[in-house]
């Protein structure tokens, strides 16, 4: 692919979203924008964001989003949410270019998890599913919402009395009760219908319906199976992924299947599977052939700060020893933020009381003196304020206390720590 490729992400804000921008951005010849219909995370990372972009409720979402594949001459639509996925299905010849879907009828049958256990109701691996509520007389057994997100709205239901509290029985699916080990299993499957890929891992934490730790694990030849015949049966091409519990006698069912990206995707492309790559190369109708380093993965997810900071500076003085240093090592965190800012434009002086040879120092740690556009070499008893002479956009940063408050007191410019310069790094790309 030698020409640039321009993938638009919707909705992008969410963990699908922002695994599919962290899983293209750095691709040669791909270039990634990200929208949403609300103002969202994606606007932190995404460089080519639209916030606040129409929904795919309102009547004028389609002629938006044409006008914006024009303007960003998009090539291709990976869509993020069943739901939306759906739509564009439906409206597919509306849509002014290429689409990530399988189909509607993929698009439909994963999004309900009725239809799903309609189609695969012949084959063991589909649970025990109780359309009649007032039939089921041996508890426990699940409800979850027929076009819930993963294990968000589903229950244990303990007795008849909880059945029958339901508020809306009609949009939810009662199953048998599965007690044992819960997967996901991330698959490709390309555009001739070859699974090429079949990647199971544990979920081992889940928070608000999102796992939170995953672990790769084996791909048994039961698993292995039942992927191959969900492939066939519903038609999927592309990255997709499925869904297994064991029931009582440890044999897997059938939980649900997804024709979209999924955040936790971000394990394998450790291991060398790129999920979101994969699918644009298959839906540009190129040959790809899949492979993954052998060892186990794990993957474990908190809350990430992305910081928009409203401070305008063109020049950073940036101390050496216990700043750009750490334990007489190089802290990576502050020579990632240095690069960044030079790729930005600003310009970078370097102020020390360094009591060695700078440049010997420099050298062992293999700090290149051209990332400085100055160093200014003090005595230890000598005044680093002294040797700021401009007033305005300028920022500077010490790990001591004592040289961060003498500098905002006499020349009253921001002053940052080490723990603070991650505040100051723009991840939009």
């Amino acid at each position: 692919m030698n020409k640039q490729t321009n993938v638009l992400v919707y909705p992008c804000g969410a963990e699908s979203g922002l695994e599919i921008h962290l899983a293209l951005k750095d691709v040669m010849n791909i270039r990634v924008v990200g929208a949403s219909g609300k103002t969202d995370h994606g606007r932190m990372v995404y460089e080519n964001y639209y916030g606040d972009f129409p929904k795919i409720q309102d009547e004028n979402f389609i002629d938006e989003l044409n006008k914006l594949i024009e303007k960003e001459s998009i090539d291709i639509i990976l869509p993020t949410h069943d739901t939306v996925l759906v739509y564009m299905a439906q409206n597919a010849e509306k849509i002014n270019t290429k689409l990530a879907i399988a189909g509607l009828k993929q698009a439909e049958i994963c999004r309900s998890k009725k239809k799903i256990y309609a189609l695969f109701a012949e084959y063991d691996f589909c649970p025990t599913v109780f359309p009649d509520l007032e039939g089921i007389e041996s508890f426990p057994v699940y409800a979850k919402l027929d076009e819930g997100q993963g294990s968000k709205g589903a229950f244990i239901v303990k007795s008849k009395e909880q059945l029958q509290a339901l508020e809306d029985p009609e949009n939810y699916v009662v199953t048998e009760f599965l007690p044992g080990e819960e997967l996901t299993i991330d698959c490709f499957t390309d555009r001739k219908g070859k699974l090429q890929f079949v990647g199971p891992r544990i979920r081992k934490r889940v928070f608000d319906g999102v796992c939170v730790n995953s672990e790769t694990v084996e791909a048994t030849e039961e698993i292995v199976k039942i992927g191959q015949i969900v492939s066939d049966k519903i038609g999927i091409r592309g990255s997709w992924y499925f869904q297994l519990k064991k029931d009582v006698n440890d044999k897997f069912k059938l939980l649900e299947a997804s024709i979209k990206i999924a955040g936790n995707m971000n394990v394998f492309r450790g291991l060398g599977v790129n999920f979101p790559l994969l699918m644009v190369y298959d839906y540009l109708d190129y040959d790809v052939n899949v492979f993954a380093n052998n060892y186990t993965l794990e993957v474990d997810r908190a809350l990430l700060s992305r910081y928009n900071a409203k401070v305008e500076y063109d020049t950073i003085y940036i101390d050496f020893d216990d700043t750009i240093t750490k334990n007489n090592k190089v802290n990576g965190t502050v020579m990632q933020f240095l690069y960044h800012q030079k790729g930005k434009g600003k310009i970078i002086k370097l102020i020390t009381k360094h009591q060695l040879v700078l440049r010997d120092t420099l050298d062992r740690l293999a700090i290149h003196t051209g990332i400085f556009d100055k160093i200014i070499h003090l005595k230890m008893d000598d005044d680093k304020y002294k040797y700021i002479k401009e007033t305005e956009k300028v920022i500077f940063i010490d790990n001591a206390y004592g040289e961060r408050f003498k500098i905002k007191q006499k020349l009253n410019i921001p002053v940052f720590d080490v723990d603070a310069i991650c505040t100051l790094i723009d991840w939009r790309e």
